[in-house]
């Protein structure tokens, strides 16, 4: 289930994020440990995170996936490890909120792509996923909170 779209204007935001490019099989066996490498790294150089943890895919995914594993921080980070410092950009996107487990992700992108679409937007290539409430804040997927973010296009 998503909730109604929205037309957001982000400002920058300073990120440390590890870039991973994975088959699509591999998403479960390495989302994990890759967010506890990247908490580990930002803990290690007393960095403090100001947000929800996020991936953003350099393209809409298919049966690979480039994306990066993102913390957002309060001062830039220096690249340590697989660790590397960025920016979410400003930047205008439609966005939607996905309440339920991670299995029905794919189904939410689906209908909330649909929803930009009928609304008349064009979008980038690539995506945003925040990651609001999981399951380190409850074990029943239904209180899952999941930020679904794509930019938008002129024209």
């Amino acid at each position: 289930m998503i909730e109604p779209l929205r037309i957001v204007q982000t400002t920058p935001q300073l990120t440390a994020s590890i870039p991973l490019r994975i088959p699509r099989e591999d998403i479960r066996h390495v989302m994990g440990p890759g967010l506890a490498e990247l908490k580990a790294a930002v803990a290690a150089q007393n960095i403090e995170v100001v947000g929800p943890w996020f991936t953003h895919h350099f393209r809409n995914p298919g049966e690979i996936f480039d994306f990066e594993i993102c913390l957002p921080v309060a001062t830039s980070a220096a690249p340590a490890g697989r660790m590397m410092p960025g920016q979410w950009p400003a930047m205008e996107i439609a966005q939607t909120t996905y309440r339920g487990g991670f299995e029905g992700l794919g189904n939410a992108w689906g209908e909330f792509l649909g929803v930009v679409k009928a609304a008349g937007h064009k979008t980038a290539d690539g995506l945003y996923e925040s990651y609001a409430v999981g399951p380190e804040a409850s074990p029943d997927p239904s209180a899952w909170r999941t930020v679904l973010s794509k930019q938008l296009l002129e024209g």
